[in-house]
């Protein structure tokens, strides 16, 4: 019994295979049976699960860096560093764990050891800090987790949610209806829910009242039961409006907490709610098993590699 997987792309089926077919008899090595390449499709001549899903993860890790770009590898030396999954000796850190969206444009995966750890994170604890600079993948793959949960009925809906302070003016003061006021403040997210999902699926989501999107001084009095809820650029908290969101969480409900302590934007005499937040909540003897502190550092940057220099620049002023 074959396993198929379809690969459109010919140029891009070309890669995956190598040079006279390299890549696909380093695959066959790695599995122990046969891979076939027929037209647009790729196969595997085994119907054992452990070989299949093997083989999925390795196709699809490679569609996943051939698509991405930013590979300095060859595609023989990518090959190579996939079925050495965790620290290869190409320096490539490759999980074999992975997000699943249904309907999804595509599955994704962590691309560094602190992306990965932050997946296990989501997957084990109901509340999760992701601290780290711009770049790190944090609210890619809060994103990605919460749109897996919803689509495939974990939970009920998204709240996403993010303090309004960048501009210097409160959201009265903006033009338009409280959606348009705040869909500024939350375009990372869309990006984010736009390169997950059909913009067609996003737009029924968002009418149906799947996802919600929720101004943080209006979240008071409210109880969020079956959500996954996101508070991004969570270092302009205070300290008040971060106890008010954290109190929020209700039954069965995930809470994922994203920000940047170096990209403070609050006035110089208040204190950032997340760093509070932090310091209080890791202080708590004995710990807090529910609740899993995430920090990201420049290495997890996976923006262009210059990006990654300018932070480590910055770090080292």
């Amino acid at each position: 019994m074959n396993y198929k997987i379809i690969v459109p792309d010919t140029s891009v089926l070309q890669r995956v295979c190598g040079t006279n077919d390299s890549n696909l008899k380093l695959i066959e090595t790695a599995l122990g049976t046969s891979v076939f390449a027929c037209g647009n499709e790729l196969s595997v001549d085994s119907d054992r699960t452990e070989v299949t899903e093997r083989f999925r993860f390795i196709i699809d890790r490679m569609l996943d860096e051939i698509a991405d770009g930013s590979s300095e590898l060859t595609d023989y030396d990518l090959v190579q560093s996939i079925l050495n999954t965790g620290d290869s000796p190409s320096g490539k850190y490759y999980s074999k764990d992975s997000i699943s969206i249904p309907g999804g444009i595509k599955k994704v995966f962590p691309r560094t050891k602190g992306q990965a750890q932050l997946l296990s994170a989501m997957r084990t604890h109901d509340m999760v800090f992701a601290t780290g600079p711009a770049g790190s993948g944090k609210t890619f793959l809060v994103m990605a987790e919460a749109l897996s949960l919803v689509l495939s009925h974990k939970a009920n809906g998204i709240v996403l949610t993010r303090p309004v302070v960048e501009a210097g003016e409160s959201l009265g003061f903006l033009p338009g209806d409280l959606q348009e006021k705040i869909n500024p403040y939350i375009r990372p997210l869309f990006d984010a829910m736009n390169a997950l999902l059909p913009k067609e699926t996003v737009r029924r989501m968002f009418e149906s009242g799947i996802i919600e999107i929720a101004p943080l001084a209006y979240m008071r009095g409210r109880t969020l039961n079956d959500s996954v809820i996101i508070l991004d650029e969570a270092q302009n908290t205070t300290k008040e409006q971060m106890k008010m969101f954290l109190t929020r969480m209700g039954e069965n409900s995930k809470v994922f907490i994203t920000g940047d302590v170096t990209q403070i934007d609050l006035p110089a005499k208040v204190p950032s709610g997340l760093l509070h937040a932090l310091k209080v909540l890791r202080n708590v003897p004995g710990g807090i098993p529910q609740i899993s502190i995430q920090e990201m550092t420049a290495d997890d940057v996976v923006r262009n590699p210059l990006v990654k220099k300018i932070i480590q620049a910055y770090n080292d002023e």
